[in-house]
C-alpha cells in the first residue's frame, strides 16, 4: 500500500502539460488549431500528464489551465505574412502576440492569456507553438480550406516529435479513443456533412442583414 502511494504520488509531482487547440471552427481556416488538436488525440495516445484540450474561442476561461501547464504546445491559425498553408513552430520567447484579429467582442486573446501567466508568476517552463497561415479566413461555416487540411498531418507530427523532446513518447492508437475531443455536432466530418453548400448559405454574414443594408 506504501509503495503503491509513493507512486502514485510521484507521479502526481510530474510536470503538467497542455496541448491546447485554439480558434474557430466557424470560421475556415481558423479552426486550425482545434482540427490539429482533435486529429493528435484521436491518433496518439499520450502519457497521463498530457492532456489535450480543444480550447476554442474561451479566451480568458483558458487562463486557469494555461497556469497550471509546467510546458505548453499550442496549436493555432496564425498570421506571420507568410505563403498560405506555411507551417511555423516557434518556441518560448520566439511566440508572438499574434492573435491580433479576435472575432468576438468577448475573446480574449492568447497574448493576453500569456501575459497573465507570467503576471501570476505562473509562465509555463516550456512554450511551443505548432502555427499555420491561413489560405482562407472570411468564409462563415466554412471548412478548413484544402491547402490548410493539408497540413494538419504534419503539425500532429510536429508536435507528436516535440513532445518526444520533452521526454512524452506518444503510441499510435490502435482504434479510435472512446471520447472524442470535439461535441459530436463539430466533429470534422459530420460538421462538413451537414453544413449547407456555399449556393444555399451566405458566407460572408447574415444574409438578412447583407439585403437590407444593399436595399
Amino acid at each position: 500500500m506504501r509503495v503503491s502511494e509513493r507512486a502514485r504520488d510521484a507521479v502526481d509531482a510530474e510536470p503538467a502539460v497542455l496541448v491546447l487547440g485554439i480558434g474557430n471552427l466557424l470560421w475556415a481556416d481558423e479552426g486550425f488549431g482545434v482540427r490539429a488538436a482533435e486529429a493528435l488525440h484521436a491518433r496518439w495516445r499520450l502519457p497521463r500528464r498530457v492532456s489535450v484540450v480543444d480550447g476554442g474561442t474561451q479566451g480568458l476561461a483558458l487562463l486557469d489551465l494555461v497556469c497550471s501547464a509546467d510546458d505548453l504546445l499550442v496549436f493555432d491559425c496564425v498570421d506571420f505574412g507568410l505563403p498560405p498553408g506555411t507551417l511555423q513552430v516557434l518556441r518560448d520567447r520566439a511566440v508572438p502576440a499574434w492573435s491580433e484579429r479576435a472575432f468576438s467582442l468577448h475573446q480574449a486573446s492568447f497574448q493576453e492569456l500569456l501575459w497573465l501567466a507570467r503576471w501570476r508568476d505562473r509562465f509555463p517552463r516550456r512554450l511551443t507553438l505548432i502555427g499555420v497561415q491561413p489560405a482562407v479566413i472570411d468564409d462563415l461555416g466554412g471548412s478548413l480550406s484544402p491547402l490548410v487540411r493539408a497540413r494538419v498531418d504534419e503539425a500532429v507530427d510536429l508536435a507528436v516529435r516535440e513532445l518526444a523532446a520533452w521526454g512524452l513518447v506518444a503510441l499510435p492508437r490502435a482504434q479510435p479513443p472512446a471520447r472524442s475531443l470535439a461535441a459530436d455536432a463539430l466533429a470534422l466530418a459530420r460538421y462538413e456533412s451537414g453544413r449547407p453548400s456555399e449556393d444555399a448559405a451566405c458566407r460572408i454574414g447574415d444574409a438578412r442583414f447583407l439585403a437590407r443594408r444593399n436595399g
